[in-house]
Formats: C-alpha cells, sequence, structure tokens
C-alpha cells in the first residue's frame, strides 16, 4: 500500500462534502475518482496534497514516497522557454552532467594517485548518470512535449506567452517528466486533442508509480485505470475494474438497493395495515397484538430511496419542422489565417438523420468550420448550402450565444418572450436551476452551468440541424449520459465537433477527419475511425511529403462520392455477415432442437409429427447450405 485514506471528513459551513471517506492505492496501481461536479473530488485530492485541512481523519503516504500533482487551473510563470521550463526538471542531472564534463578536463592536466581517485570518482559519477537516465534527458524532454502536442517551433515560445490550456499542457510534462512515486492528476485530458490523450493514456499506463486520477473521459478511464474510486452524496464507495466494468455493477446496485427499498416499503404498508385492522378488533388481545407489531416496526432500520441520478436533469430535443433529405452541402471549402493555412478544398455533405462528429488535432480547424457555417466567419473560398426548411440550433464552447451582462432568466425570457414565467422557470429546473439561482448572472456562473444555460436554450429551439461545438466540455458524466440519450432520440439532424470519444462512440453514426488540410470521411462511430483510420489516410490525406514520394498513390485518389460509396459497400457486407452468422447459429440450435425431439419416445410412435420434423430437418439442411456458401463468400 502507497497511499492510504482513513475516515477523511469535511465540510463547507452547512455542507458536508466528504463523509468518514476510506480507500488505498496500491504501488503502480491506476485508479480513477468520479462523481458529480461538485460532489468534493478536487477537495480530497487538495486534503491528499496538504493543500486543504480536512476536519478529521488522516492520509498515509509510504515512508519516502513522493508525490505530484496537477490541478485543474496551472499557474505557470516565467521567461523560460517551453524547452527550458521543461528540462529545468531535470537539473540535478544537467549538473552532473557539467560535473563529469569538468571531471573530464582536469583529467588532461593530472597524473598519479590524483588521477586514479578522479577516474575512480569519475566512473561512479557516469555509472549514476547513465542508472537515472542522464544521456537520454534531452530526448525525454522532446518526446513528452512532442506527445502532449507541442511542435519544435513551438520549444522557444515564452511561459508568458502562453493561453492557459497551453500552460496547463506544460505543468502536465514537468509532472511526469519529475516521476513522482504517485501522480494525482485533476482532469489531466481537459486541453489535449485526441493524439496527445492516446499517447498519455499509453504514457500512464507504462507508468512506474502510482495515478490517481480525476476524469469525465470515460474513453480515457476504460483505457487507463482498474480500479473506480466513487464519491457519492458525500460517502465512497471502490469498484475493481475500468469504467464501463464499474458503470455496469453501478448499476447492478441501484437496481437492488431499489429493489430492498421497494420489497421493505411493501413490508411496512403490510405491516401498518395489519396493525390498523387488529385495532378495528378493538379487542384486548388485538391491540396487544397491533403494539406488539408497532414496536418491531419502529426498530425497522427505513432504507432510504435510492436517488436515480439519470432523472435529475431533463433534456428532450424535438425538432419542430422536418428539414429536407440533403440538409448541408460543402464544396470547395478554405480558409487561411496569417502564417497558417487550415484547410482547402473541404467538401462534404449532410443528410437528414445522420449524426455526424467532426475530429482531428488542435488548430486543424474543426471550430472554424463550425464558425462558417454559422456565419460568424468568413470563408476564404467555397459554396455552403443549406437544404430545404433547415433551421440551425448553435452551441458554442465559448459560449459566445449567451449575453454575459443578463440573468439565466433574462436568456430565456427575451429569447423566448412567448414563454409564462412558470414556463421558464420549469425549463430552468430540468436543467438544474431552481428558486434565486434563475437570478443570478451569466458572468457568475461556472463553465458548467453555461452549458446547461446553452443547452437549455437549445432545446427551446426546436431546431431540426443541431450545431455543436464541444457539447461535453465541463459536463459531470451523468450530464454527458443524459445528452448522448437525447441526442440518440433526436430526429433531426447533428454536426458536431468533440474530442470526447466515448460521446462520440455513443452518438456518431459518421465521422470527419481534419487531417492534413483534407477531410477523411469515415462511415461508422470511434471505434470504426480507430480501425480504419491508418488505410484511409493513406488514400485520402497523405502527407505532402508521402504524395510527392507517391504520385501514382495520388492519382488514383478516389473522389469524396466513390469514397462514400465504397466505404458504405464495405459497411454492408460487414452487416450481411452479421446477420448470416446470426440465421446459421439460429438454424443450427434448431437443427439440435429437431433431434432431441425425435428422440422422445411420445414423438417416436407418432407417424405425423415424425414426418413434420423430418421434413422441417431436410428444409433446415438445405437452407444452412445456402448460407455456409454465403458466409464463405462474404467472409
Amino acid at each position: 500500500m502507497i497511499l492510504s485514506c482513513q475516515n477523511i471528513n469535511k465540510s463547507f459551513v452547512t455542507d458536508d462534502v466528504l463523509k468518514d471517506v476510506s480507500f488505498h492505492l496500491e504501488e503502480r496501481e491506476k485508479a480513477a475518482l468520479i462523481g458529480p461536479n461538485g460532489a468534493g473530488k478536487s477537495t480530497l485530492l487538495k486534503i491528499i496534497m496538504q493543500e486543504m485541512p480536512a476536519d478529521s481523519g488522516e492520509v498515509i503516504v509510504a515512508k519516502g514516497k513522493t508525490l505530484g500533482y496537477l490541478a485543474q487551473h496551472q499557474e505557470v510563470s516565467g521567461d523560460n522557454t517551453i524547452y527550458g521550463e521543461l528540462l529545468s526538471v531535470k537539473q540535478y542531472l544537467l549538473d552532473m552532467e557539467e560535473k563529469i564534463r569538468t571531471m573530464e578536463q582536469q583529467m588532461k592536466t593530472l597524473t598519479g594517485r590524483e588521477l586514479d581517485e578522479l577516474l575512480a570518482s569519475y566512473s561512479r559519477l557516469t555509472h549514476q548518470f547513465e542508472l537515472e537516465g542522464g544521456y537520454a534527458c534531452r530526448s525525454e524532454v522532446v518526446g513528452v512535449l512532442k506527445g502532449l502536442g507541442f511542435e519544435e517551433e513551438d520549444f522557444s515560445r515564452k511561459i508568458g506567452t502562453l493561453s492557459g490550456g497551453q500552460k496547463t499542457r506544460v505543468a502536465l510534462g514537468r509532472l511526469l517528466l519529475s516521476n513522482p512515486d504517485i501522480i494525482l492528476l485533476d482532469e489531466p485530458t481537459n486541453h489535449l486533442d485526441m493524439e496527445s490523450i492516446a499517447w498519455l493514456e499509453t504514457y500512464l499506463i507504462n507508468y512506474k508509480g502510482a495515478v490517481f486520477i480525476v476524469s469525465h473521459d470515460r474513453y480515457f478511464l476504460d483505457r487507463v485505470v482498474t480500479k473506480v474510486v466513487e464519491i457519492d452524496r458525500g460517502h465512497v464507495r471502490t469498484f475493481m475494474g475500468n469504467y464501463s466494468a464499474y458503470a455496469e455493477k453501478k448499476a447492478m446496485i441501484r437496481d437492488a438497493e431499489y429493489k430492498a427499498w421497494l420489497n421493505q416499503q411493501q413490508e411496512i404498508k403490510h405491516q401498518e395495515e395489519v396493525i390498523a385492522k387488529l385495532k378495528s378488533f378493538n379487542r384486548e388481545k388485538s391491540i396487544k397484538r397491533a403494539e406488539s407489531r408497532e414496536k418491531m416496526l419502529d426498530k425497522i432500520d427505513v432504507l432510504d430511496k435510492p436517488v436515480e441520478e439519470n432523472v435529475e436533469m431533463h433534456l428532450e430535443l424535438k425538432p419542430r419542422v422536418v428539414s429536407g433529405n440533403d440538409v448541408l452541402t460543402v464544396k470547395n471549402l478554405a480558409k487561411a489565417f496569417p502564417q497558417q493555412e487550415l484547410f482547402s478544398n473541404v467538401d462534404f455533405s449532410v443528410k437528414r438523420g445522420e449524426r455526424v462528429a467532426i475530429i482531428g488535432a488542435n488548430g486543424t480547424g474543426k471550430t472554424t468550420i463550425l464558425k462558417i457555417l454559422n456565419g460568424l466567419v468568413e470563408p476564404d473560398a467555397g459554396e455552403i448550402e443549406l437544404g430545404s426548411k433547415v433551421q440551425i440550433g448553435y452551441y458554442d464552447q465559448e459560449h459566445h450565444v449567451l449575453h454575459m451582462e443578463k440573468t439565466i432568466f433574462e436568456e430565456i425570457s427575451d429569447e423566448y418572450p412567448y414563454l409564462t414565467n412558470t414556463e421558464i422557470r420549469n425549463v430552468l429546473a430540468a436543467f438544474l436551476f431552481t428558486g434565486d439561482d434563475v437570478f443570478k448572472l451569466i458572468s457568475a456562473l461556472s463553465g458548467g452551468e453555461r452549458g446547461r444555460v446553452s443547452l437549455a436554450k437549445l432545446m427551446l429551439s426546436e431546431a431540426n440541424f443541431l450545431i455543436l461545438d464541444e457539447p461535453t466540455n465541463h459536463l459531470d458524466i451523468v450530464s454527458k449520459e443524459i445528452l448522448e440519450q437525447a441526442l440518440k432520440h433526436y430526429t433531426g439532424t447533428v454536426l458536431y465537433v468533440s474530442h470526447d470519444r466515448y460521446f462520440i462512440n455513443q452518438t456518431a453514426t459518421r465521422i470527419l477527419e481534419l487531417t492534413n488540410q483534407a477531410m477523411v470521411n469515415y462511415i461508422g462511430n470511434y471505434d470504426y475511425y480507430l480501425e480504419k483510420k491508418e488505410e484511409l489516410t493513406q488514400i485520402y490525406a497523405p502527407k505532402e511529403e508521402e504524395a510527392v514520394a507517391d504520385v501514382s498513390a495520388s492519382a488514383t485518389k478516389l473522389d469524396w462520392k466513390q469514397q462514400k460509396e465504397e466505404q458504405a459497400r464495405l459497411r454492408k457486407r460487414e452487416n450481411d455477415l452479421k446477420k448470416t452468422e446470426a440465421e446459421i447459429e439460429k438454424l443450427e440450435t434448431r437443427d439440435g432442437e429437431i433431434d432431441e425431439e425425435m428422440a422422445q419416445p411420445e414423438v417416436a410412435v407418432n407417424v405425423a409429427e415424425c414426418v413434420r420434423l423430418s421434413k422441417e430437418k431436410v428444409a433446415i439442411a438445405e437452407k444452412l447450405e445456402e448460407l455456409y456458401a454465403k458466409w464463405e463468400e462474404l467472409a
């Protein structure tokens, strides 16, 4: 055991945030800390790091073990460059290297015993330098910087010129390079693109120390962690396995708790009815029996009704009118900024009912495309055509569609003046804004709260084409799941940008990847994208040097329509294969059932039944022959 929290309690005024919290981490263990926004996750990390005192309880760290912590908001400052800032973590190795160089110079002037003593010290120091990775420390720094999404031209940028997200990435890089025995990470994936998140996953999986992560990125948790510590209304419960295993076990526990509560309620009601009946007899013996039952009832430890988290926020998206089949057509779209060409000759279309995710590395122009579609940014070239009866509802990650000077109530009432006060309050209550909360200024809200206001406006818009920019940012896991379900049942069309791979996997019917200044189309979810990424990127968006090296490959590149047709054909073949396998399994099962039926004595003497079963068996054999041939062809 490397870290143990024992009976931690923490309250703020009258709010009990942590109640008797106990759990532990083993060496090299990778664990997640999850719970809804405001549950006390960041508070617990600060208590572990001794940045905040607990009201009671203790945190025990194994002797000689070091802790490293990445908070959600990092303040990295100074005149250092990005490269210099990360290299400074290895200062002790740089000092060692300098000492080695000095020794090498001294060797030129020494002889005899002095030289022998210096050689012995030099040998010990170089051995230690090698053991601690001194020869590889600079390449390690470069590897971490590139893994976190920094290009070589960024290495010389000053820390003071960086955005908040870039500073957080620098802080994460510093932490990883410092190699503490226990790493505590608070939302480490918030400012990373998909490639950087995938790199961080691999890094943490292979990390020699223990890792304790607060994250709403379910795909990330599925890959990295083997234990989940859940905070639920102040109490913690530990689950072994990744996030998917936790979600499955949690659902089973909640179901069992609800059934136990329901059974107890039924038993209490039954006893109350019996007591009332006994008292109605108005006899001494019946009254005594009633009193005895009442005493037993008083001793029952009444269970609390389990809270069904998924019904706390209600999100239902309904288009007012049905759009035409062709919702959006984009041709030859191009956009560049000074010293940076984002994309050119981009073509794509969106049909009614599709849920299309646009993905790609940071800075490729994904959000710019959405802004162009909404008329917020002018393209350099290209045509954008909306289909008939298309009504757009837009959700942007910076929430520019919100007015900072207005209250939450005014934001809704000004946009939808036909709604009554009661209707507005009901809508806001569905998004967890009740009482005086509705009179808070938009400017005073957290990122997650602004996201909920934007979603409320989106719901009321009754649009049939939703354009969403990072819709899951700042949402906790429960809110993400509610949004996923709402989009799955939405009968309109959705185009969105997201880095949330679990969300994409659950909601996307098609993926467009913006890479190498071109768009690559994948007809499927995120798992399908991972399977086909290398193959299709090589065909439709090769890097410039690859394109030059292989002119013939570029010349045979399929156009957009052919690409879609080819992917649709492959997808249909996969579906047909699954259906064929299912049909074979069904017929083989039935064939076995017939053999069992014919072996029964009562059937064996029934000629008519024997004939019927024999004919069915022959028909099955013929059909199976056809299906086996079909399966071979498809497979």
